[in-house]
C-alpha cells in the first residue's frame, strides 16, 4: 500500500504527487521524492522500480523480505535492510514482533518499504520537515532520519529486557522459584538474542557511512551516522550487559536447585537414621531363635521401647542441631 509520495525542493515540501509522475520528478536535479511504501504487493515494487530505475538485485531482496540487517552499495545508489523490534501489548510474555523495513536511496530519491511493522515513520516526516535547512541535503539525510527512528526504538525493548530481568532477580531467593525463574531467564535471552541479530549486524553496516570510503549519498552526513552508530554501539554493550547478568542468574537459580535437592537429601537420611534404630532393635528381636538373651525378662518389652525412644530422641535433636532436619 503506499502511504506517502510527495516532492521536495531546497528542503520545503513541494506537493503529493502520484505514483506515475515519479519519474518525472526524479529528473529534476533540484528535487528529490520521497515514497513510503507498506506491505506492498509485487507490482507496487515493480512500479516503484520502474519509476526509481532501483537495482534488480536490491529489487529481489525487497520482495523475498527476511534479509540479515545490511547497507549495500549499488553504483550511486544505496539499500538498506533495518530489523524493527516490538513489544507485543496484548501479553507480556508473547514473542516479539519482528518486522523489516527496506530503504532504497538515492541522489534525489528516498523509498522506504515496511514489512510486518505496525508503527509507521509519520513522525520522522514531520520531523524533517520542520528542518528544511538539514532536509536540503535531500535523501541523505532522510536516510540518517530514518535510521536513528529505527534504532531509538531499540531503547525501550531493552528497557523492558532489563525490567524483566530485575522481576527475575527479586525472586531468585524465593522458596521453590528457582524452575520458573530459568523458563523465564531462557525466555528472556531468547528475546534479547532477537534484538542482538538486528543490532549486531546494523553497526558493522553504519559503520561504514562515516569512515574511511563515504557513499557519495552520505557526504556531509557522517556526523549523523557517527550518532546512529554510537547508539547502537550503547545497545551492543548494554546487551552484553544484560546478557552476562542472565548467565549469572542462570548459575545462581541452578546452584538453588542443587542446594535444595541438597537438603531434601539430607533430610530423607536423618529420617532413614532415626527409623533405622527400631528397626534394627525390632528385627534382631524378631529372629526365630530358641535361646535368646533377654527373652524371659518381666519388663524386656518395655525397656526395648524406652530404649529405641531414647535414642530416636537423641538422634532427633542432633539432626536438628545439624540443620538436617
Amino acid at each position: 500500500m503506499l502511504v506517502n509520495c510527495v516532492a521536495y525542493q531546497d528542503g520545503r515540501k513541494l506537493a503529493d504527487i502520484p505514483a506515475s509522475e515519479i519519474s518525472e520528478y526524479v529528473k529534476k536535479p533540484e528535487c528529490f521524492v520521497w515514497v513510503a511504501l507498506v506491505d506492498p504487493t509485487p507490482q507496487e515494487l515493480d512500479e516503484m522500480a520502474e519509476e526509481f530505475g532501483l537495482h534488480p538485485l536490491a529489487i529481489e531482496d525487497a520482495r523475498k523480505g527476511h534479509q540479515r540487517p545490511k547497507i549495500e552499495e549499488y553504483d550511486d545508489s544505496l539499500f538498506a535492510v533495518v530489523h524493527t523490534i516490538e513489544i507485543p501489548s496484548d501479553a507480556a510474555d508473547s514473542p516479539l514482533v519482528v518486522g523489516e523495513v527496506d530503504i532504497f536511496v538515492g541522489p534525489n530519491y528516498i523509498l522506504s518499504v515496511r514489512n510486518r511493522t505496525h508503527k509507521g515513520f509519520v513522525e520522522v516526516r514531520a520531523r524533517c520537515e520542520r528542518e528544511p535547512d538539514l532536509l536540503k541535503f535531500g535523501s541523505g539525510f532522510v536516510f540518517y532520519a530514518l535510521m536513528d527512528a529505527i534504532v531509538d526504538r531499540y531503547f525501550p525493548v531493552l528497557e523492558k529486557f532489563e525490567s524483566d530481568l530485575e522481576q527475575v532477580e527479586e525472586h531468585i531467593f524465593v522458596h521453590h522459584s528457582a524452575r520458573s525463574n530459568i523458563r523465564a531467564l531462557y525466555g528472556l535471552k531468547q528475546k534479547l538474542m532477537v534484538l542482538k541479530h538486528a543490532v549486531d549486524p546494523l553497526m558493522e553496516a553504519t559503520g561504514k557511512l562515516y569512515g574511511g570510503r563515504v557513499p557519495h549519498i552520505c557526504a556531509g552526513m557522517q556526523e549523523y551516522f557517527r550518532d546512529v552508530y554510537d547508539h547502537l554501539h550503547r545497545i551492543h554493550e548494554t546487551i552484553e550487559g544484560i546478557r552476562e547478568m542472565m548467565t549469572t542468574a542462570i548459575q545462581v537459580n541452578l546452584g538453588m536447585i542443587s542446594l535444595a535437592e541438597n537438603e531434601v537429601t539430607k533430610k530423607l537420611a536423618a529420617w532413614a537414621a532415626i527409623i533405622a534404630v527400631p528397626t534394627m532393635v525390632a528385627g534382631i528381636y524378631g529372629m526365630n531363635f530358641k535361646y535368646m538373651p533377654e527373652l524371659e525378662w518381666p519388663y524386656g518389652y518395655y525397656l526395648t521401647l524406652g530404649l529405641m525412644f531414647a535414642a530416636d530422641v537423641y538422634l532427633f535433636f542432633r539432626f536438628k542441631k545439624a540443620r538436617w532436619l
